[in-house]
């Protein structure tokens, strides 16, 4: 199976406040989007990396990809308005020869080794395959009312709840024709639209160090994890 995985690069890091481009922050010795990009380069399965930027970081993680040595990235192309703008985009660049389409936000910089070639090998004999943990909180649905106080409707069954992660992993014909009837639909990840196909994603389980860095709290763990993250 070839793999072709779509990295987005393009959160400008509006929420952590940054004067840098959330990708391009440091957690240690390397920007955040280093992380994903050295695992996935270094999994024999994915065969060419594609990175989805922005018009003010194209430059910085051109730049970034040469000095680490990242030879998979065959593509480096600019994202779209919306997150399936810019993942359609990605879809776009795909080799003619890629089997498996794998997408990962790169917020999220420790993505385990082991994971990615278990996600890879469900999507493999599944067709889509979809990272995540179960839930540790008590999560609650709510309903607000106009005056926007918030009064609890019930408490959710949290067995039966996950947090779901990148990376998530599709065969290729699959995803395009997800994106291709769904894409204008306003989703969080990708693995719904494959769900508007009546497709049922297999869950592969992930890691709770596999955060993905959006607020400046995030930040602060992050940093914590890299001082014990070792690189693939």
């Amino acid at each position: 199976m070839r793999v072709s995985a779509i990295v987005l690069a393009g959160g400008k890091g509006e929420r952590l406040k940054s004067r840098f481009s959330k990708p391009l922050i440091r957690l240690k010795s390397k920007p955040i989007i280093a992380y994903s990009l050295i695992a996935f380069s270094k999994n024999p399965k994915v065969k060419e990396i594609i990175v989805v930027v922005n018009a003010l970081n194209k430059k910085s993680i051109f730049a970034l990809i040469k000095k680490q040595r990242i030879n998979k990235v065959r593509h480096i192309v600019l994202g779209g308005k919306e997150r399936q703008d810019s993942v359609y985009n990605g879809l776009k660049a795909v080799s003619d020869s890629a089997d498996l389409v794998l997408i990962h936000d790169g917020g999220r910089p420790f993505i385990d080794v082991s994971v990615i070639s278990k996600v890879i090998a469900e999507a493999a004999h599944s067709g889509a395959a979809i990272v995540g943990v179960p839930v540790k909180s008590t999560i609650k649905s709510v309903k607000v009312s106009k005056g926007q106080s918030v009064r609890v409707s019930k408490t959710l069954d949290r067995s039966r709840l996950w947090e779901i992660q990148t990376p998530q992993v599709f065969k290729k014909d699959l995803i395009l024709r997800a994106f291709r009837k769904f894409g204008k639909a306003s989703v969080t990840d990708d693995a719904t639209l494959v769900e508007k196909l009546g497709v049922r994603p297999r869950l592969v389980l992930g890691s709770y160090n596999n955060i993905k860095v959006t607020t400046p709290e995030d930040l602060i763990i992050a940093r914590t994890i890299a001082k014990k993250w070792k690189t693939a």
